[in-house]
C-alpha cells in the first residue's frame, strides 16, 4: 500500500519569518513531511489568503498559519483576530509566536555564539521584541538582515527549545 504524499504549507507574516522558517523550521519538519512550503501572507488581501486556505483544505493538505502575538492580550485573542481577518483559518492550525519572530532568532544562540557575534549572552529569549532585537544588534552589522543571516549560521534548535517556550511548543507539538 502506497503512503500518501504529505505536504505542509506554512503561512508566515513576512520576510524575516520566511528566512527563519526556510532555514531552521523547514529542515526540522521535513523529517515528518515529504514537502514543506513556506509562504508569506501579510501583504496579501484577506480574501486571497482565505481562498488559499480553502484550496489547501480541499486538497486534504495540512497548513499552519503563523503570527506574532504583537499587542494581543493572549494567544486566544490573537487567534480570534486572525480568524476574523481570514475566515477560513482554523484555530487549531494557527500558531502564535510569543512575542515576535526575533525572539526565536535570538533563542538559538548559545553563549559562545553570542560572544562571537558580539551579543551579550542571555538565558531566556521568550519575551524579546523587535525593538529589543534591534538594540542588541552590534554596530558591526550593516543591516538587521545581515545580523539575522549570521544568527542563522550558528543557530541551534536544541538551545532555542531551552530558551524560548513558544519555539519549544511549536517544534514539539505541531503536526497535522
Amino acid at each position: 500500500m502506497r503512503v500518501p504524499y504529505t505536504i505542509l504549507f506554512i503561512l508566515v507574516e513576512g520576510n524575516d519569518d520566511v528566512r527563519f522558517f526556510d532555514t531552521i523550521v523547514k529542515p526540522l519538519l521535513e523529517r515528518k513531511y515529504d514537502s514543506v512550503l513556506v509562504r508569506p501572507y501579510r501583504h496579501q488581501r484577506p480574501r486571497k489568503v482565505s481562498n488559499f486556505l480553502r484550496s489547501i483544505k480541499a486538497m486534504n493538505r495540512c497548513y499552519l498559519l503563523v503570527a506574532d502575538i504583537n499587542g494581543s492580550p493572549c494567544i486566544t485573542a490573537k487567534k480570534q483576530q486572525i480568524q476574523n481577518r481570514y475566515r477560513d483559518a482554523d484555530a487549531s492550525r494557527i500558531v502564535v509566536v510569543r512575542r515576535e519572530i526575533e525572539s526565536w532568532y535570538l533563542a538559538g544562540l548559545d553563549d559562545a555564539s553570542c560572544r562571537e557575534l558580539g551579543v551579550t549572552p542571555f538565558r531566556d529569549a521568550h519575551s524579546i521584541t523587535k525593538q529589543q532585537f534591534d538594540s542588541v544588534m552590534p554596530s558591526k552589522f550593516n543591516s538587521r538582515i545581515d545580523f539575522m543571516w549570521e544568527i542563522l549560521k550558528c543557530f541551534s534548535a536544541d538551545i532555542a527549545r531551552q530558551k524560548n517556550r513558544s519555539f519549544e511548543y511549536f517544534v514539539g507539538k505541531h503536526d497535522c
